[in-house]
């Protein structure tokens, strides 16, 4: 077997459980125990990682093109990076991780018709909620002016943000596809075509930047185009394959039926994530406001930047997370469900001290790839303590909201996201930014303080979580036939 390219849980629980108990996980010692599941996690994780980080990429390259334009350039991208594509992405984002809930359970219920149902419903979805998006996109200028944004860079903003519009349509079509092979384990393929898609995407930019001369347009054109040439790549795969012939048996009019309770669901996803998303977005766009509002808008931005490499790799945990999750729920194994979150939190907490330490180590060089300005330079490396804080913290919050998407908790996760982010955390950055005039690490931290206490709670109530009824509402939310789980909560299930 690859140790990559992962089929099904059934061929992952082959590869690495010995003696499998009622739950599939009875292992002779403790220790063994962790390590069958380590390699679960990875497995999965592994090539998600990968899928996350080089679809960010693709913005960031198109960031670091437009910062070599000059200071202005890159604040422009920036803002219209975070105040319109970020918006757009937080909507997007989150409406589509109704699609890991619903079909990370279903493959674990051997339900396998519905993933190709909830996939399609979540594309049609996601394209009319892009049509009414691409009106922020449109009016991007006096949107930007309206948050306060300063008129020259608000100007490159707007030029960015047009470019995107077609970028905005394939990715509320890619999320849904690419969502709909990790509930079924298929990973390396989406991987392989990411980072060719990226290797792609390099050398698009370069051709429309210096060889077409359409500066920061351009940049925005070529991870436009760069994103539906993923889309229609990673569509292919899936009429091609047949590892999906089970999951996607075409295109179906089932898909306009019982829409309501999927938009419900989707609903509750997009505000849980949007939240989160725009939180940390929202700093970037308030330090506009600061004085000398390019050098810190710079600086703040690219700290962001790495700070958003670490939660593609956080990301890619989560989304093992997610599935493991999801799928034991469906299959109604309640204690490997359980087991599954200890280890992949454990497990995160350890990589973030490891990365936040490598930050600190690095601290004079962060940013050399983004600016030429040694002001900027300067900047980013006084904000390195606060980065670093913020991938200690990422250790444990990202993986918490997909276990969270896992048993599709987006509602009550909407609720402490509303209390930590905007009641606690940004009126306190805000404070210590403005009030206490410590400016751009004021704003800073306040975010910390936000996703400190978000982080608290959700690790409280995940460790409080009945399992068994979480078991019992993954049956209800796809109405699953057959006996309702007890005490012995695998013996209805057989191994995926």
């Amino acid at each position: 077997m690859n140790g990559v390219e992962v089929q099904s849980m059934k061929e992952i629980n082959t590869h690495i459980t010995n003696s499998p108990g009622e739950d599939g996980i009875e292992l002779p010692n403790a220790s063994r125990r962790v390590l069958q599941e380590f390699k679960k996690l990875w497995l999965l994780s592994g090539p998600a990682v990968l899928v996350m980080l080089f679809n960010f990429l693709l913005s960031v390259v198109s960031q670091m093109f437009a910062g070599h334009l000059g200071e202005l350039e890159l604040a422009g991208a920036s803002i219209a990076n975070v105040g319109i594509q970020g918006f757009a992405y937080g909507v997007l984002i989150g409406m589509a991780s109704a699609v890991q809930t619903l079909c990370g359970q279903a493959f674990g219920a051997k339900k396998y018709k519905m993933l190709g149902i909830i996939c399609q419903q979540s594309m049609l979805l996601m394209t009319v909620t892009a049509m009414l998006l691409s009106l922020l996109y449109i009016f991007a200028e006096p949107a930007l002016h309206a948050i306060g944004q300063n008129e020259a860079i608000a100007a490159q903003g707007a030029i960015f943000a047009k470019g995107l519009i077609p970028q905005l349509f394939a990715f509320a079509l890619s999320c849904p596809l690419q969502r709909f092979l990790m509930a079924q384990n298929i990973l390396a393929p989406l991987a392989h075509i990411s980072i060719a898609t990226f290797l792609l995407h390099v050398l698009l930019s370069w051709l429309a930047i210096y060889k077409l001369g359409l500066g920061l347009l351009g940049a925005s054109l070529s991870l436009s185009l760069s994103w539906w040439i993923l889309t229609i790549a990673t569509l292919l795969y899936i009429l091609w394959t047949p590892r999906c012939k089970d999951t996607w048996t075409g295109f179906s009019w089932k898909a306009f039926t019982g829409l309501w309770p999927f938009c419900k669901l989707s609903m509750a996803s997009a505000i849980m994530l949007c939240l989160e998303i725009w939180y940390s977005q929202s700093l970037v766009l308030i330090s506009g406001l600061l004085p000398n509002p390019e050098v810190a808008l710079d600086s703040l931005s690219i700290c962001m930047n790495y700070l958003n490499w670490d939660m593609q790799l956080m990301l890619g945990i989560s989304v093992a997370a997610c599935t493991r999750v999801g799928n034991e729920l469906g299959a109604r194994r309640a204690k490997a469900a359980s087991f599954s979150v200890v280890v992949v939190v454990s497990t995160s907490i350890v990589i973030s001290v490891l990365l936040a330490i490598v930050i600190l180590a690095l601290h004079k060089y962060l940013g050399h790839p983004f600016t030429s300005s040694t002001e900027v330079m300067r900047a980013v490396s006084s904000m390195t303590p606060l980065l670093a804080t913020s991938v200690f913290l990422n250790g444990a919050q990202p993986v918490l909201s997909g276990v969270a998407i896992g048993c599709g908790w987006q509602k009550f996760v909407a609720y402490v996201n509303l209390f930590s982010y905007y009641i606690v955390g940004l009126p306190a950055g805000i404070l210590l930014g403005f009030v206490a005039k410590s400016r751009a690490k004021g704003l800073w931290w306040g975010m910390i303080s936000g996703v400190g206490l978000q982080t608290l709670i959700l690790l409280i109530f995940t460790a409080r979580t009945n399992w068994n009824k979480e078991v019992e509402g993954a049956v209800k939310r796809l109405k699953l036939p057959g006996k309702q789980p007890s005490g012995e909560e695998g013996e209805v299930a057989s191994s995926i």
